[in-house]
């Protein structure tokens, strides 16, 4: 009776405090298709007085809200696609290479963990910009190629893998690539699955790295371009959250989608050496 009682306050907490997680979510979006000035309005209220749906239309018609979509689109699954295959490389040859060296050179990326991003802002811009890739999707992409944290989640994972299939596979003749792309790629999916996420979500999400890199508002991506419908309407809230909801459906979407291997991977991937 004790545990069921227990599990009951469990639960029913849970519930609450995940309700109280989607309180502004839920609020946001229903602000979205409130009318100009009702968002601000005291005492705030949840439900529209009258159901409108011209703050979405002057984002896509007016504020080429569906250039900014794409540009997040094509930079998003860019730097997902090609940070897994790399990811994935570097992942495997850490876990299951050996070459001198190797451990102190893992020990010195997992260093790198510590350094805040925004230190390094400015050295990567500079390098960019004599590239010239300033204002570009280039310029845009090439810091998330690849990733400290992707490196370790795939080796993590790839050292569950047994050595024994590796060296079945070679003693079938199979060269390095064709284990990697046979043996490592199949048997990791479920990780792949969770860092594609991670990256996706965190790449759509990016503010800083596009205001700095993206010099033309026709590149913004959509982070940037809400962040300026703040300054040109700073009264208008319903517009921004409008804009907000619009940044969110993508990767709710993919997270509802993938969740099942994102969970999955999340529960196998934490693999002690």
């Amino acid at each position: 009776m004790n545990h069921r009682m227990s599990s009951v306050m469990l639960n029913a907490g849970l519930m609450i405090l995940a309700f109280i997680s989607l309180v502004p979510v839920l609020w946001m979006v229903s602000a979205s298709f409130m009318t100009p000035g009702e968002a601000s309005a005291v005492p705030m209220h949840f439900i529209p007085s009258h159901l409108t749906f011209e703050h979405y239309l002057a984002l896509t018609d007016r504020m080429n809200m569906g250039k900014y979509f794409l540009n997040s689109f094509i930079i998003a699954s860019a730097v997902t696609l090609i940070s897994l295959l790399f990811n994935s490389m570097a992942g495997f040859a850490f876990a299951k290479y050996r070459f001198p060296g190797r451990d102190n050179l893992f020990r010195f990326l997992l260093g790198g963990m510590i350094v805040p991003a925004q230190v390094t802002m400015l050295p990567l811009f500079l390098m960019l910009k004599n590239m010239g890739f300033v204002n570009t999707y280039i310029g845009a992409i090439i810091p998330g190629l690849a990733s400290i944290f992707g490196i370790f989640l795939i080796r993590q994972f790839a050292m569950s893998i047994p050595d024994s299939l590796i060296e079945a596979a070679r003693m079938d003749g199979a060269s390095d690539f064709k284990v990697y792309r046979s043996v490592i790629l199949p048997l990791c999916k479920p990780i792949l699955f969770t860092l594609a996420l991670f990256t996706f979500m965190g790449t759509w999400n990016d503010f800083m790295w596009p205001l700095i890199i993206m010099s033309d508002n026709a590149n913004y991506t959509l982070p940037v371009a809400i962040a300026n419908l703040r300054g040109e309407h700073l009264l208008d809230l319903e517009l921004m959250m409008a804009g907000s909801v619009i940044t969110i459906i993508p990767v709710l979407i993919l997270f509802l989608v993938f969740q099942r291997h994102y969970v999955r991977g999340i529960m196998v991937g934490g693999v002690k050496e």
